[in-house]
């Protein structure tokens, strides 16, 4: 059974490593993707001006005046002093080709203060990578591999991650097995072990055991080249296991989510499926038309808001186009991602009518919608605050690491092998035509 195991891991490892490789130090990278931003870029998120902040949708409309082929898809509604405001923008659809523009930029920066436009780019831009997308650039890198859009759909990135990472999920299982040493009672009993009650036998049992697999958690430094290395892929997997398979699996079910994760959830569990599980997404290049514009939907939320005893303002409404759904978040600018990184509460209402469709309210739900809330805040180390930004930056490495020298194992066992078949190969001709070998033309008729 063990080498059926080694064989898969070997296999599984050398398939997912290369991308494991460039995910895990992008995750490392990304971890301080807002800092990062702002150091890089503060000409973008810097306001220069001072005094009240204008209305967010007066400034939305200011940025589809100035830009016609763009559709503002995202408005900030509250301001911090001194920073500015980022848009989100969509290209609208050009009646010539019945296709998207291609504006080239996704996000608009906004002193909020005089309107001024600070600047804009695309987020995620595959190319060219400059200063202001470097770290957008990166963030997509991790999650989709700016994969094309083929066949209508952008997505082949983001699924093939998603299957890598179910396979790497799967592996850190067959890794630990393969770590383990036989069991305590497979082995054949000595004569002084026959002696002990069994208790003792027990005991001495589960005590060899242990002494035989603690070494796996230990590394040789000082063991030449090749042990080092073997060891910091088995001791780097063993003191790492728990954090490897919560990265692994939360990686799978937020690439997967729709495809995979959310209706097996659904089928074991009581999960409430939200406005956007119910609905199919339309083609990319035709957004569904909104006939509710922001400034009709944002009194709606409010009043629905206010209705379930919300105290936070409205702080983001976003409209998902493909969908025909709005969401309206209410919370305070300086509230970052929510209570453990989950979001904020948030009402979703239908572009149609206003209809409220559902909400959003972290932490809260079944245990199963709390265990999915909880994969985005799990991945990112942001359900521990600090210190989990911290230690997820730290896999991320770890992660490259297992890649790397999972990678030399293999090379260095298969050199072994080959060296040892050429050996073999050698030996076996020396043998046939050794003189102690009897060849049919010695034999005489």
């Amino acid at each position: 059974m063990r080498p059926g195991f080694a064989l898969l891991h070997r296999w599984a490892g050398l398939l997912i490593a290369v991308f494991l490789f460039f995910s895990g130090l992008t995750g490392a990278v990304i971890s301080w993707d807002h800092e990062l931003d702002e150091w890089l870029n503060p000409h973008l998120t810097d306001a220069r001006a001072h005094g009240p902040a204008l209305p967010g949708l007066e400034l939305a409309q200011q940025i589809e005046a100035r830009h016609p082929r763009v559709q503002v898809t995202y408005v900030p509604l509250g301001a911090e002093p001194g920073r500015s405001l980022s848009f989100g923008v969509a290209p609208r659809v050009d009646p010539a080709s019945s296709r998207l523009f291609e504006p080239g930029f996704n996000e608009v920066f906004i002193d909020p203060v005089d309107g001024a436009e600070l600047g804009k780019r695309e987020w995620g831009a595959a190319w060219p990578v400059t200063q202001e997308t470097f770290v957008s650039f990166l963030y997509k890198l991790h999650y989709s591999l700016h994969l094309p859009e083929l066949w209508g759909t952008d997505r082949w990135g983001i699924w093939l991650l998603g299957v890598i990472a179910l396979i790497w999920t799967a592996d850190c299982f067959v890794g630990f097995y393969l770590t383990l040493p036989a069991r305590p009672g497979s082995q054949r009993s000595t004569p002084d072990e026959v002696a002990l009650d069994e208790p003792a036998m027990a005991t001495t049992a589960a005590k060899t055991w242990w002494q035989r697999w603690s070494p796996s958690f230990r590394v040789r430094w000082r063991g030449g080249p090749y042990k080092l290395n073997f060891d910091l892929h088995r001791a780097g997997g063993l003191w790492t296991w728990g954090l490897l398979f919560i990265v692994a699996f939360t990686a799978f079910s937020m690439n997967l989510y729709r495809e995979v994760f959310f209706p097996v959830m659904s089928l074991v569990s009581n999960a409430t499926p939200s406005p956007f599980d119910q609905r199919e997404p339309s083609n990319p290049h035709a957004p569904i038309t909104a006939a509710i514009g922001f400034s009709g939907v944002l009194p709606l939320a409010g009043a629905e808001a206010r209705r379930r005893g919300w105290d936070e303002p409205a702080g983001s409404i976003f409209y998902a186009r493909d969908y025909g759904i709005y969401s309206v978040a209410f919370f305070r600018p300086e509230d970052g991602h929510g209570v453990g990184g989950a979001g904020h509460r948030s009402l979703y209402l239908d572009a149609r009518d206003g209809r409220v469709l559902g909400a959003h309210q972290p932490w809260q739900g079944t245990l199963a919608d709390i265990f999915v809330q909880a994969q985005f805040p799990l991945h990112s180390g942001r359900i521990l605050g600090l210190p989990g930004r911290i230690l997820i930056s730290l896999m991320g490495l770890v992660v490259a690491l297992l890649s790397v020298t999972g990678v030399v194992i293999w090379w260095k066992k298969s050199q072994a092998r080959s060296r040892a078949a050429a050996r073999g190969g050698r030996e076996r001709r020396a043998e046939v035509f050794s003189p102690s070998v009897r060849d049919d033309r010695d034999v005489v008729a």
